[in-house]
C-alpha cells in the first residue's frame, strides 16, 4: 500500500484510478479493504493526515442555524463531545463531530456498536417518511462480515444473547413492561489490546498493492459527463490550495453525513442545483440520535444496577467480546403508543472523593486542599494499585501477545472490571451514582437539512449550513421512555430510578437533548429519485458510477450507534463495485 501526501506533487498533477474513494473513515476504508487484491486501481483521497491537525480540522467548520442552540444544550455538548475528541471545539462544530484524519470518526468514537432492528427498515404508519427499499434480513451476511472487520463477536443484540452466554436472564425480567433487553458491543483494536479500534491504524496494517492513499487531499468538486448522467472525475486540493485532478471510472463518496451532501451540493458545473439534486432532496432528512439524561440511581442502588446492567464477556472463536446490557422499547409498545425506536443505557458517575482525581490535583499543583486530597489518595489505595497495574499493562514492557491474553481473560471472567478499565483507558474510578441515558431515533423530517452557507472555507468551498431539528416526537418519546422505565422497575421490585425534573414534572420544553454526532439521512436510499438520492445499490439516481457510502444513505436512524451498519453497507457496496468494474 502506497501512502503519500498530496503536497509532495507538482501543481495540476493528474491521478488515474479505476475507483476513487473520497474519505478515509470507516465507510471508505471498508470499501477499499474489501477490494484489496482485486484487479482494480483504488485511490483513497483523505482530507486530513494520519493524525488530526489544526489546519485540517478548520475545514470542518460549519454554520449552524438549528439545534442545539440553548445554553444548557451547548454546555452538555461541550462536556460530552469534548471528552471524546481532543480536536473538537464547539465554535467550529456547533453541530456534529468530524475528525479529519485517516480513520475519520474513529479517532473520537467509543467503539460502541450494534445492528439496527427489523422495525427500523419497515414502513410505519406513525413515522412519516419511514421504510427502506430493502429488507433488514438481506443485510445479514454483510453484518457478519462487518462484525469481523470491527473485531466484534456474534451479532446478537437481544435476549438471544443469554443463550450464547450460557446463563439465564437476570430476574425479575422486564419483558412484560414494554421493555426488552438490548446489547451493545465494543469494537476493539487489533493493534493495541487496551484501545478501541482506530480504523486508520488497523487499515495500514493490510497488504494491498492495488491501493494508494493520498493524504492532505480535499475533494472540491465532482466532474460528470457532459450529459450529467455519469461520473468522470474529481478535483482535489491541498490545505494550501494547490489543485489537482483525478480521473476514474467510478467514485465512492464516503465523507460522512455532512460532507457527502456538501460535496454534492457544491458540484454545480453540470447541474446548477448540485449532483443528484434534481428533486431538491440532497441534504434533506438530516437525522441524528437525540440523546438525553433521564434518571439516576444513587447510593447502594448504584452497585446493584451496574451488576445487572453492566458488561458481559462472551468467548467465541478464540476471542472474548464485550457486551453492554441496556433496555429498549418493544416494537409492540412503539406501535401501540406511536413512539420512536429508543433505548437506555447505564453510565456510572465518579465519586467526588475519587482518588485518581485527587492525585491529579496534587501532581499538577492545582490542589487547594492538599491534606484532604492526600487522604483521599490513601483511602483509595486499592484503586491506585489497580491503576498502576493498568499503566504497566499499557507500557512497552509487556509483549502485545501477553497484553492481549490478560485483557481477553479479564473480559471473560471480570467483564465489568475490564470494561471500566477499557472505557476509562486504564484509569479506574470510584463510582457513586449511576445515570440512565436515553438515545432515540428521529422522525425523518425534510426541513431538517444541510444547505450551503454564503461563508466559505480557505479552499473557497461554501461551508455547510446545518439546520438540525429536534421535533416533538423525539421529546415525547424520551419523556415517555422515562416513565416506562420508572413503572417497569417498580413493578419488577427493582430500585426505583429518580427521574430528571423535566420528566417528573412534564416540563416538555426543558429537556436537555443534544446530538450524538451520528449524522444520517442526507443522501437517503430510495426506490425512486423522487423520494431519495441513492438507489438500493447506493448509486446516485441517474449518475452512473457515482456511489455513496456511510450513514447519509440511511432513510431512518434507529437508535443503535451507526458504525456497524455503515461498515455492513460498505462491504455490500464493495461487492457491487467488484461485479460492475471487473
Amino acid at each position: 500500500m502506497l501512502v503519500e501526501n498530496l503536497a509532495h506533487f507538482s501543481a495540476d498533477t493528474r491521478f488515474e484510478a479505476d475507483l476513487v474513494i473520497i474519505g478515509g473513515g470507516p465507510a471508505g476504508l471498508t470499501v477499499a479493504r474489501e477490494l484489496r487484491g482485486a484487479q482494480l486501481r483504488v485511490l483513497i483521497v483523505e482530507s486530513g493526515l494520519l493524525e488530526e491537525a489544526p489546519q485540517a480540522n478548520e475545514l470542518s467548520t460549519l454554520e449552524s442555524i438549528g439545534e442545539p442552540n440553548a445554553p444548557h444544550q451547548i454546555q452538555k455538548r461541550i462536556a460530552f463531545h469534548g471528552a471524546n475528541c481532543r480536536s473538537w471545539t464547539q465554535d467550529q462544530q456547533p453541530y456534529g463531530v468530524r475528525c479529519r484524519a485517516l480513520g475519520g470518526s474513529t479517532h473520537a468514537w467509543a467503539g460502541k456498536s450494534a445492528a439496527f432492528d427489523d422495525i427500523d427498515f419497515q414502513e410505519r404508519a406513525w413515522v412519516p417518511h419511514s421504510g427502506w427499499p430493502m429488507d433488514r434480513s438481506s443485510l445479514d451476511p454483510f453484518l457478519d462480515r462487518a462484525a469481523d472487520i470491527l473485531n466484534l463477536g456474534p451479532n446478537r443484540y437481544d435476549d438471544t444473547l443469554w443463550t450464547l452466554l450460557g446463563i439465564s436472564p437476570p430476574e425479575p425480567q422486564l419483558g412484560t413492561q414494554g421493555l426488552r433487553s438490548f446489547f451493545w458491543q465494543f469494537s476493539r483494536s487489533r493493534v493495541d489490546p487496551l484501545d478501541i479500534m482506530r480504523f486508520g491504524a488497523d487499515f495500514l496494517r493490510l497488504e494491498a498493492d492495488n491501493i494508494r492513499v493520498l493524504l492532505n487531499a480535499t475533494a472540491t468538486r465532482l466532474n460528470l459527463t457532459q450529459e450529467g448522467d455519469g461520473f468522470r472525475g474529481l478535483e482535489i486540493a491541498t490545505i494550501d490550495g494547490q489543485r489537482h485532478t483525478v480521473h476514474a471510472k467510478a467514485a465512492v463518496i464516503a465523507g460522512g453525513g455532512i460532507e457527502n451532501a456538501r460535496l454534492l451540493l457544491a458540484s454545480t458545473t453540470i447541474h446548477a442545483n448540485g449532483v443528484g439534486n434534481q428533486y431538491d432532496l440532497v441534504g434533506r432528512f438530516l437525522m441524528d440520535h437525540a440523546g438525553a439524561r433521564i434518571a439516576r440511581f444513587g447510593g447502594s442502588n448504584a452497585n446493584q444496577i451496574m451488576r445487572r446492567f453492566g458488561f458481559y464477556g462472551l468467548r467465541n472463536s478464540g476471542r472474548t467480546s464485550m457486551y453492554m446490557h441496556g433496555l429498549a422499547i418493544t416494537p409492540e409498545m412503539q406501535e401501540r403508543e406511536h413512539l420512536l425506536n429508543s433505548a437506555i443505557y447505564f453510565m456510572p458517575e465518579h465519586a467526588a472523593d475519587d482518588p485518581w482525581d485527587a492525585v491529579k490535583r496534587l501532581l499538577t499543583g492545582k490542589s487547594k486542599r492538599q491534606v484532604k486530597d492526600a487522604m483521599r489518595a490513601i483511602a483509595g489505595a486499592g484503586l491506585l494499585g489497580k491503576g498502576a497495574a493498568m499503566k504497566l499493562l499499557s507500557s512497552d514492557r509487556l509483549p502485545v501477545a501477553v497484553k492481549d491474553f490478560i485483557v481477553q481473560t479479564a473480559i471473560r471472567y471480570m467483564p465489568n472490571v475490564a470494561a471500566d478499565d477499557f472505557l476509562s483507558r486504564g484509569v479506574p474510578h470510584k463510582v457513586t451514582d449511576v445515570w440512565i441515558d436515553a438515545i432515540s431515533e428521529q422522525q425523518p423530517d425534510p426541513d431538517s437539512r444541510i444547505t450551503l452557507s454564503e461563508k466559505t472555507d480557505r479552499l473557497g468551498l461554501p461551508l455547510a449550513r446545518v439546520n438540525w431539528k429536534i421535533n416533538a416526537d423525539e421529546r415525547r418519546t424520551i419523556m415517555r421512555l422515562g416513565h416506562i422505565v420508572e413503572s417497569a422497575f417498580a413493578q419488577a421490585r427493582l430500585p426505583k430510578p429518580i427521574l430528571e425534573p423535566w420528566i417528573a414534572e412534564g416540563a416538555f420544553n426543558d429537556a436537555v437533548i443534544i446530538d450524538m454526532a451520528h449524522s444520517m439521512g442526507t443522501t437517503r436510499m430510495s426506490a425512486s429519485a423522487r423520494s431519495g438520492v441513492v438507489d438500493e445499490q447506493c448509486q446516485v439516481h441517474g449518475v452512473r458510477g457515482l456511489y455513496i457510502a456511510g450513514s447519509s444513505i440511511f432513510p431512518t436512524s434507529g437508535h443503535a450507534n451507526p458504525t456497524l451498519m455503515i461498515v455492513a453497507f460498505a462491504v455490500r457496496l464493495a461487492d457491487r463495485i467488484r461485479q460492475t468494474l471487473l
